[in-house]
């Protein structure tokens, strides 16, 4: 499986990725180890993601995401339902 995620950073900010392994991703988000962009905004939190069966279907949703106004993502945020994705240390 692959995803598609935002992680809100310590700063408030918003960081949107693309991975094959959520949990082991935000593991390395914040342990430093991730993208450069988090290394100094841990820590993060995952508060959103969508799966995908392809590799290149998650990138083109990353690239999209990553398109939308900070308004549009936490539009996304807010409308994603927690409860129904559990699993994947979100808090």
């Amino acid at each position: 499986m692959n995803y598609t995620y935002i992680l809100r950073c310590s700063d408030d900010t918003l960081y949107t990725g693309w991975t094959n392994d959520l949990q082991k991703r935000l593991e390395a988000h914040n342990s430093k180890r991730g993208a450069k962009y988090t290394k100094g905004r841990t820590p993060v939190r995952l508060v959103y993601y969508e799966e995908y069966s392809t590799k290149e279907d998650a990138m083109r949703r990353e690239f999209a995401i990553k398109r939308l106004t900070r308004a549009e993502k936490l539009a996304l945020i807010a409308g994603f339902d927690q409860t129904r994705h559990s699993g994947y240390g979100s808090d």
